[in-house]
């Protein structure tokens, strides 16, 4: 994982829904203040579900501190669309099905699924101030804890 205090090279091109809307656009243009990106594997799927839903309750909590959210998930925009939809979520979701953004962060780790080892994105966190500098990071989120984990991590900065 990439070390605290470095400047990930976020250039890449991405889809995502902001604002209810799709965009089309470098992911670090999507880093205007102070963000957390959470990287989740997929949309409708148990944990990841609980992850967003963590996320959308604490989101405001998460604003007053000054920090805005984003998710991150192999899914299409599309398929963020719908999912947005049927959740109610305000955050943004950005689709990266090559993991574009996990391997600027160095975070692709070995996985398991029934026996079958492959490689993929680590179900983590990271803290941004509005440059793009990493200030923190959650290596391992827990899905039904995630939104106590974001603002936990949010308390140790200050």
């Amino acid at each position: 994982m990439l070390s605290i205090g470095k400047k990930p090279k976020l250039t890449f091109k991405v889809d995502a829904l902001v604002d209810g809307k799709p965009v089309h656009g470098a992911f670090a243009d999507l880093l205007d203040g102070p963000t957390i990106v959470s990287v989740y594997m997929r949309n409708n799927t148990s944990a990841c579900d609980k992850q967003a839903s963590e996320m959308d309750k604490n989101e405001k909590a998460i604003v007053r501190q000054g920090f805005r959210l984003i998710a991150v998930s192999r899914d299409t925009c599309a398929s963020h669309t719908k999912y947005a939809a049927k959740h109610g979520y305000k955050f943004t979701l950005v689709s990266d099905p090559e993991d574009q953004f996990s391997q600027a962060l160095d975070a692709i780790v070995e996985k398991s699924m029934y026996g079958k080892k492959y490689l993929g994105p680590a179900r983590a966190a990271y803290l941004f101030d509005g440059q793009g500098k990493l200030l923190a990071t959650i290596p391992k989120v827990e899905a039904a804890e995630h939104g106590k984990q974001l603002l936990a991590a949010i308390a140790a900065l200050k």
